[in-house]
């Protein structure tokens, strides 16, 4: 009471100044995010934003997805914007590529890149190739996307990385997001890019949410293609993934920091083109290197990452051979402690760390 009485007792200009200084604006918190809401919130902006952009494939309009990625976009676009279609990926595959010749910007979206077998004569002869064919007169602004890689109990034929596959071919660029700011920033530059872009989700990401930056929620926020980013600064080596993997790479890196040992966690973001430059700087700071992805081993994007390390001026700052972690050479097995064993874990990459720096 006192407090208000002498409150009362002031100039009205010195109270109003007074309860000025009491309040202050604080920042846009960050808020979040499950990759799926991430990717389904890219769309959605992308959609309303350019009315040549839609979406097609098995499920996605009045079943909301198969993964629940495009829940809510049919009934805010409706059918001509949000398209069901038939089991047959090298139909709607098609059409999709011919959408986008004839200036529209499809997002094709396969239930899973198993099924892009069935239409990879679209993605690579048609969709990849005739830019160039054309002498430089026939973009095809298309976008693929959908689950890749392992995901939990679905054996051999629904658990492959076609990173490597897509990342070999030239024409197309190929993006793979770990978290959800990876996911909305990079759904969108892929959507807005003249050229074929495959977008490799990860079934197993979908439902795991991430703080998403207050820039993230921006429907101006883009990720640009072709740029990797350090997750975790680290002076003794150097840890480089996509997808999933970077989420194991961080918690190593975790339980290796409270041993002293400071790993640097770059998060690849975009496979083709690649970031090769930011790895590279990694390298001849820490002069040790890992590469860690869920794809098989041979002719792999470790492999790759290998290689031009091998190639260009990083070579000479190594103080040990460089080392890859990847899924096992061999097809996916059903059982789970198989398939436990045919993945890189947590314990694989310390090990590998370990190895490295001969500790």
């Amino acid at each position: 009471m006192a407090v208000v009485a002498g409150l009362l007792r002031r100039p009205l200009r010195q109270v109003s100044g007074l309860l000025k200084r009491r309040f202050h604006r604080s920042a846009p918190a960050a808020v979040q995010l499950t990759v799926r809401e991430a990717i389904n919130q890219g769309m959605d902006e992308e959609l309303e934003r350019d009315e040549t952009v839609f979406l097609l494939g098995e499920e996605v309009a009045q079943y909301d997805g198969a993964y629940k990625v495009s829940r809510g976009l049919w009934k805010k676009y409706g059918d001509k914007r949000i398209i069901d279609t038939p089991i047959s990926e090298m139909g709607f595959a098609g059409i999709a590529v011919g959408a986008a010749m004839a200036g529209l910007r499809p997002i094709c979206e396969f239930m899973t890149f198993n099924f892009s077998m069935q239409a990879i004569d679209q993605v690579i002869n048609s969709a990849a190739k005739t830019y160039y064919m054309s002498a430089g007169l026939q973009p095809v602004p298309i976008v693929f996307r959908g689950p890749n890689g392992a995901s939990a109990g679905v054996a051999a034929q629904h658990s492959q990385c076609f990173a490597a596959w897509y990342g070999h071919c030239p024409g197309l660029k190929v993006v793979s997001p770990w978290n959800s700011e990876d996911a909305k920033g990079l759904i969108k530059s892929a959507i807005r890019d003249n050229n074929p872009v495959v977008m490799l989700e990860n079934e197993l990401m979908y439902g795991v949410a991430f703080e998403l930056p207050p820039e993230a929620q921006s429907k101006d926020f883009l990720i640009p293609i072709g740029k990797a980013k350090i997750e975790k600064q680290g002076n003794h080596i150097t840890i480089v993934a996509h997808s999933r993997p970077v989420g194991h790479c961080m918690e190593a890196a975790a339980v290796l920091s409270k041993e002293g040992i400071e790993c640097e966690v770059i998060n690849l973001r975009t496979i083709r083109p690649m970031d090769i430059e930011a790895i590279e700087a990694s390298v001849m700071k820490t002069n040790h290197l890992i590469t860690v992805e869920g794809g098989w081993p041979q002719f792999g994007v470790g492999a790759e990452i290998c290689a031009r390390i091998m190639e260009g001026p990083a070579f000479n700052f190594l103080d040990a051979p460089a080392v890859r972690v990847t899924g096992a050479d061999v097809p996916m097995p059903y059982a789970k402690i198989l398939e436990d064993n045919s993945v890189p874990q947590v314990k694989d990459i310390i090990f590998a760390v370990k190895k490295t720096l001969n500790i």
